[in-house]
């Protein structure tokens, strides 16, 4: 339960239809697996204690009796059980009968919520037995209790105050405007739904689109339970379709025809911050629902769900192909609109040998092609000085030339050496000043080329050396287009892997594979016999663990040791705990002390969910204090 993970589990015993003792057993030995991966939320499918077929069974008073006896049986095998269980039954009330999903915990049945929308097509005739449910509870005694029977039933953990849980069941969901969008509205985090949902060819895929778009429209937990093999009978086949979603996403799917139980965690605080932040998610609190309280023992919950060390790069072969090819596109059309605007024919990029100018270059010639705009209208400046190496120049000249861009050669030792005497500055002290000069008289250069061919500067910097304030100021921190700004380093390593495997130009795809292959660096400080001397990684920390960090602070909003425990387990066996602390110690201290670059910056298309422009993404005062973000750190 700590930083908001709970540990939650759908699960389908193999029951026989209408034998009501057999399946209480077989529900038990379902919930006491389910303990044992440690679950606190527990669904079990819909009518699972009758039989979801039972048919003109249910009708029947010896069933009825029969599935109570077994709810009470269930409810005192489990009261050592920590844990909200939901049990599917048959329920008498008002003289009418009600498909019901059960709440257990502890050994008390804490609400009966009835399914609302009762189908009556195809093979489905469940309104020849059942009534719609009330949506306002009311009470029915139950067991010698008062027991809260009704739709708008919300559970809240006394424990863990985001954690409120909500009840439909199988065809709720699949209605224009289900209960759960109510639940949801009321403070709903977590929606279950006990379902027996039989099987037809494509029906799988719209029933994983149907769990998962519906938890993204919520922003909410969803753990659907489904019959299995146990139920199939006379027309009908069921699966054991099991699903739980988080956000649009799921995290765990079970293996269709094995009555498979799945188990993961779902972040509660996170699906609380999602909804906190979007102003038209209007979350209320209506009178009519009614509250019950549940308890869970406190404990440290054990994570089992994967957290990718990469998480801006799709894992998915097809996904990444369609992911880079859409990144690439929308920062060359994003280029593509500000030079129709400006009626600019010509961009003049910095071009250094690296992975950032090299990706600003691609951007630009393809952004040419969709303009029309000849690509030798492009001018490639390679700007030599003291820290250049004869790798990265030779593979600037020719990439630039493999584009068809025109390369242009402006020394600038002599203009930075001239300026280190006007200020006074020893060329042998290699300080910032030594280095923050050269970044400024390259962007000079650029700035001024600019201006007497009538173009534009493209920019070349990342997201991620904007998050770490590895930018000079009014150096390279400034252009007139940023291409890459919303791009972290990660990402960019990938897309320009991407057009190295899909360009179709041997002579070009070597080359991007010869810079992917050579190490970052700003190429500031002299090489030592002929090597690059100054890398990017060693001076700022890991970039795939910065971009894990930044995607985790500013996207899922997580507290510092939410994310190093995290970290931990994304990079279990890459880097040991104390090297991840003391990089996300650092990230903490840059990305607050260096807000005052990113609150200037030029415009830049927008990629992705993570940005940093003040004009929208990140609005960020400059003069912020870090302290409670590191005091959390130095604690661990």
């Amino acid at each position: 339960m700590k930083h908001g993970f709970i540990k939650v589990a759908a699960g389908t015993p193999k029951i026989q239809i209408a034998n009501c003792p057999v399946n209480t057993g077989l529900i038990i030995d379902e919930i006491k697996k389910m303990e044992k991966a440690g679950a606190k939320i527990m669904v079990l499918p819909e009518l699972c204690i009758s039989g979801f077929e039972c048919r003109d069974l249910f009708w029947q008073e010896r069933l009825l009796k029969e599935c109570l006896d077994s709810l009470k049986a269930v409810a005192d095998s489990t009261a050592d059980v920590d844990a909200l269980i939901f049990v599917g039954l048959p329920v008498e009330a008002g003289g009418k009968l009600f498909n019901c999903a059960a709440a257990l915990n502890h050994g008390k049945v804490l609400g009966l919520i009835p399914k609302t929308h009762i189908p009556n097509y195809n093979e489905f005739y469940e309104g020849r037995y059942f009534s719609k449910g009330n949506d306002e509870a009311e009470t029915i005694e139950l067991f010698g209790e008062e027991v809260p029977f009704g739709t708008d039933i919300i559970f809240s953990c006394a424990q863990m105050p985001h954690l409120k849980v909500a009840a439909e069941i199988c065809e709720d969901l699949w209605v224009p405007d289900p209960p759960s969008v109510s639940h949801a509205l009321a403070g709903a985090t977590i929606i279950v739904n006990p379902s027996a949902s039989d099987e037809m060819t494509g029906k799988a895929e719209y029933r994983s689109a149907l769990v998962n778009n519906q938890s993204a429209r919520l922003i909410c937990g969803y753990i659907y339970a489904s019959a299995g093999d146990g139920e199939s009978t006379t027309d009908l086949v069921f699966s054991g379709h099991n699903l739980i979603c988080e956000n649009g996403i799921t995290l765990k799917e079970s293996k269709r025809f094995e009555n498979e139980m799945i188990y993961t965690e779902i972040d509660v605080d996170r699906l609380v911050s999602e909804r906190r932040r979007m102003s038209t998610f209007p979350v209320q609190s209506p009178d009519w629902y009614t509250v019950v309280s549940f308890d869970l023992n406190v404990e440290d919950t054990e994570l089992t769900r994967n957290f990718d060390p990469q998480p801006f790069v799709p894992s998915d072969k097809y996904a990444y192909e369609k992911r880079c090819d859409e990144i690439l596109n929308m920062q060359a059309f994003g280029l593509k609109k500000r030079l129709e605007h400006t009626h600019c024919t010509n961009a003049v990029v910095g071009i250094s040998g690296g992975l950032d100018s090299t990706l600003a270059l691609l951007v630009t010639a393809r952004a040419f092609d969709l303009a029309g705009i000849e690509r030798n209208k492009i001018t490639a400046i390679t700007m030599p000085c003291f820290g250049t190496t004869d790798k990265t120049y030779n593979n600037a000249c020719t990439l630039s030339k493999c584009l068809g861009a025109q390369l242009r050669e402006v020394d600038i030792k002599k203009s930075v050496s001239l300026h280190f005497s006007d200020i006074g500055h020893d060329p042998e002290n290699h300080n910032v000043t030594y280095e923050n000069a050269q970044a400024r008289e390259r962007t000079q250069v650029l700035m001024d080329i600019a201006n007497e061919s009538g173009g534009l500067v493209i920019g070349t910097g990342d997201l991620s050396e904007l998050a770490l304030g590895w930018a000079t100021y009014n150096g390279d921190h400034m252009s007139m287009y940023a291409v890459n700004c919303s791009v972290p380093k990660t990402l960019v390593r990938h897309l320009v892997r991407y057009y190295a495997d899909t360009c179709g130009d041997k002579t070009l795809s070597n080359i991007l594979i010869d810079v992917l292959n050579t190490p970052v660096s700003p190429e500031l400080l002299p090489p030592k016999d002929g090597v690059i001397s100054q890398k990017t990684e060693e001076l700022v920390g890991p970039y795939e663990l910065h971009d894990f960090f930044l995607y985790y602070m500013l996207r899922m909003c997580y507290e510092p040791d939410k994310i190093y425990r995290i970290a931990k387990k994304a990079f279990k066996g890459t880097y040991d705990d104390e090297f991840i602390l003391g990089w996300l110690k650092s990230f903490y201290r840059r990305f607050f002390s260096q807000q005052f670059k990113r609150s200037c910056l030029p415009d830049g298309p927008k990629v992705g969910s993570v940005a940093v422009s003040p004009r929208g993404d990140l609005r960020m005062p400059s003069d912020a204090c870090a302290d409670i973000w590191l005091k959390q750190l130095e604690s661990l």
